[in-house]
């Protein structure tokens, strides 16, 4: 990397006029930058919805494949939107935060390269240990297995168009600006659905072309994704430009991103495999038992994308903030945002509790598997409030570049599970017993994520000169 004096940016980012983000109220700006999030959330739950009854049309194998491959895809998602797109916003944030317009600008080229560079990792990592990953660990075999390899290697040949779509979003975001990367998000999915089930189904005058035309469906809209986002980035109508500078680069920029997306990255992989790991160890309650933690789940994936909506836009809240030196501020963004997501969340797992019928008769009309929801929701429902409130103060950690105590208040989540689910296993305990400890996971993750965050001295977190 060059040490020679970098000459100023053209037009890189309008610093005149102080951030709405360091003036406005905090409530009603917090959830004006959430409703866009939130659409762009929901219409990524519509993609997974209408993928899987595509699917079905298609028959079991090509269902059970879908399902072999669907928890990477949602991690590779989680990893380059949330995870690595929080160090992104946040390093972006904080620069505009601090009035430094020309580091904002040399930021966005650093957060393309890495996200090209991590796509194309994660392709090289599918790409080989893909097929292994589903045979032996997922247990895929003859058909399934078969089907699942070639609809991968269509998927994860296009990572990089997955992950530049979301951290240039996640620029954007930065900013402050919600509804551009939100609208783009919603033509992505609209695309994706429409033309994924054409090619897989062979609809007008599409080839059927089965499994792979979910894959190729997925690419073409993730291009869509990916030129949009750049083209705004380029035209000079954002915030920030991009600005395809190499003598901008710096190693300190990359590890202004990297320090808190690639700590970040750890959150994702742990909620997969809490989730894994519940599963495993429900499965030993019964049939029963498994069908009414389903039940459950599906309720929990419906609620995360509202808390992980008001988190994201928190980020740029509390990262402007603290680029600013205004840490009181910051800190009254991130527990507002906690506040209203324990509220929103816990109203939800509050009324599953009361009354649980109400969700689990849309699945179910077994007496036994809604005897089991029942028991799961009248033991989980009233700590999703924790859930909420931890997963949106790790976002408001990234805005304030300090992520390692959220992170490490996820590993304590899954240690419980780990621990009390093979004491639980061990010692042949009740099927309540079990829901009740992800109950407690719940709160023990909500609790030390706050703990965390009171704890951590975000007025250390200086803004950086480029």
């Amino acid at each position: 990397m060059t040490a020679e004096p970098v000459p100023p940016l053209p037009a890189a980012v309008s610093t005149r006029v102080p951030s709405p983000l360091l003036t406005a109220p905090i409530l009603p700006t917090l959830v004006r930058l959430s409703l866009p999030n939130i659409l762009a959330m929901v219409a990524s739950a519509a993609v997974a919805i209408a993928e899987t009854a595509c699917a079905g049309l298609l028959g079991t194998t090509t269902l059970a494949a879908i399902a072999l491959v669907f928890p990477l895809v949602m991690l590779q998602q989680m990893m380059s939107g949330g995870a690595m797109g929080g160090g992104v916003s946040s390093a972006i944030a904080r620069a505009i935060g601090a009035g430094n317009g020309e580091r904002a600008a040399a930021l966005v080229l650093h957060a393309v390269l890495i996200g090209a560079g991590a796509g194309l990792l994660f392709t090289a990592l599918m790409l080989v240990f893909g097929p292994s990953l589903y045979a032996l660990l997922l247990g895929g075999r003859g058909p399934v297995l078969d089907e699942a390899v070639a609809y991968s290697g269509v998927v994860f040949w296009g990572a990089v168009l997955i992950w530049l779509t979301n951290t240039l979003g996640s620029v954007i975001r930065g900013t402050g600006e919600m509804a551009l990367p939100s609208t783009v998000m919603l033509l992505v999915a609209g695309l994706q659905i429409g033309l994924g089930a054409s090619l897989a189904l062979g609809l007008g005058p599409f080839p059927r072309l089965g499994i792979v035309g979910f894959g190729w469906g997925l690419l073409a809209a993730y291009s869509l994704g990916t030129v949009a986002m750049l083209w705004f980035l380029l035209s000079g109508r954002a915030r920030v430009r991009l600005s395809f500078r190499p003598e901008t680069l710096r190693r300190e920029m990359f590890g202004d991103i990297l320090r808190v997306g690639a700590l970040s990255c750890i959150s994702p992989l742990q909620t997969v495999l809490t989730v894994l790991v519940v599963t495993r160890l429900v499965s030993h309650f019964g049939t029963e038992a498994l069908a009414g933690y389903g039940i459950g789940a599906r309720l929990e994936f419906l609620v995360i994308p509202v808390a992980f909506a008001i988190g994201v836009a928190c980020v740029p809240l509390v990262g402007t903030a603290i680029g600013a030196g205004d840490v009181r501020r910051a800190r009254q963004a991130a527990w507002t945002a906690g506040g209203l997501a324990a509220v929103i969340v816990g109203a939800i797992g509050l009324a599953a509790a009361v009354a649980p019928d109400l969700w689990s008769r849309l699945f179910a009309t077994d007496p036994a598997v809604l005897a089991a929801a029942r028991t799961y929701f009248r033991w989980s429902g009233p700590f999703y409030a924790f859930f909420g409130l931890g997963l949106c103060l790790y976002f408001a950690s990234q805005g304030a570049g300090r992520v390692l105590g959220p992170v490490l208040a996820g590993t304590l989540r899954l240690l419980v599970i780990l621990g009390g689910g093979w004491v639980l296993a061990a010692t042949a305990a009740p099927t309540w017993t079990m829901f009740a400890l992800v109950g407690l996971a719940m709160l023990a993750y909500g609790g030390a994520t706050a703990l965390a965050v009171i704890g951590s001295d975000w007025g250390k977190v200086r803004p950086r000169q480029i």
